[in-house]
């Protein structure tokens, strides 16, 4: 099958999104990314790269159309210090997030599912998600960290530390999807330790890296990033055919007749 890039069509090959010829549905797989740092060897759009790539390659397993991707998201963890970081407010995500959806409907497609790279845009997809699905129960929206797509995918990628930023798994990701701007000579790991371990509170990364990176980069090859690739792929793939023809257990929810506060 082939992807339909929503950005490289012309209005009349977007006509009659919604229903498929056998009686399902569209959906649509929105890439959420961020331009943050990523320790010296990864690019600072790392976590658009990946979002977009398994995407891709989900729709092409499935013939799933891909929206354009959120490019910038919530970096605020990230602080100033490491150069490099474009960020926008949690409520500001939350706001394209829902505008995403409501302009895809006016479109047709009615089903979006939200494919994220960044750990922190989970609360504002969180928060966006949880209004449409009470103000739009018209739409079928939802959201999934891409790491969380398949667990033994999870359980590759937390190998060498909980926080998967820079680290081995990433950086084979990237190794695999864009070869090209991976650092290899400037993988740095072992000598800054992870920090976080019974912390109780909350800060951003210069109080906890010296450098950017946790686990250990210096492990990733471009073969364990194409696995990772082709596992989530296959996990969002699925998702996206079970969606086409999913409907809520008891019906769909009235619009409630309030404004939201």
């Amino acid at each position: 099958m082939s992807a339909l890039q929503w950005a490289e069509q012309a209005w009349p090959e977007l006509q009659g999104l919604g229903a498929r010829p056998d009686g399902g549905h569209d959906v649509g797989l929105v890439p959420v990314g961020a331009v943050e740092q990523h320790g010296p060897h990864l690019p600072t759009g790392t976590d658009t790269l990946v979002a977009a790539a398994v995407c891709e390659a989900a729709a092409a397993r499935c013939g799933a159309i891909v929206l354009p991707p959120i490019p910038v998201g919530c970096s605020y963890g990230h602080g100033t210090v490491l150069p490099g970081t474009l960020s926008v407010s949690p409520e500001l995500l939350a706001q394209v997030v829902r505008s995403y959806a409501e302009w895809a409907a006016a479109s047709g497609l009615r089903r979006l599912l939200f494919v994220n790279a960044h750990m922190g845009n989970a609360a504002a997809l969180g928060i966006a998600t949880d209004h449409l699905r009470l103000f739009r129960p018209d739409l079928r929206v939802g959201f999934l960290d891409w790491w969380d797509a398949d667990p033994t995918v999870r359980a590759e990628l937390t190998s060498d530390g909980e926080d998967i930023h820079a680290n081995r798994g990433e950086t084979a990701m990237v190794m695999a999807v864009a070869p090209h701007l991976v650092h290899l000579d400037r993988c740095a790991d072992g000598d800054d330790p992870d920090r976080t371990a019974d912390l109780v509170f909350r800060y951003t990364a210069p109080a906890l890296s010296t450098n950017g990176v946790t686990g250990r980069p210096s492990e990733a090859t471009a073969q364990l990033g194409h696995s990772l690739l082709d596992r989530v792929a296959d996990a969002i793939a699925d998702r996206v055919t079970r969606g086409r023809t999913e409907e809520p257990p008891l019906g769909p929810a009235p619009t409630p007749t309030f404004t939201a506060c």
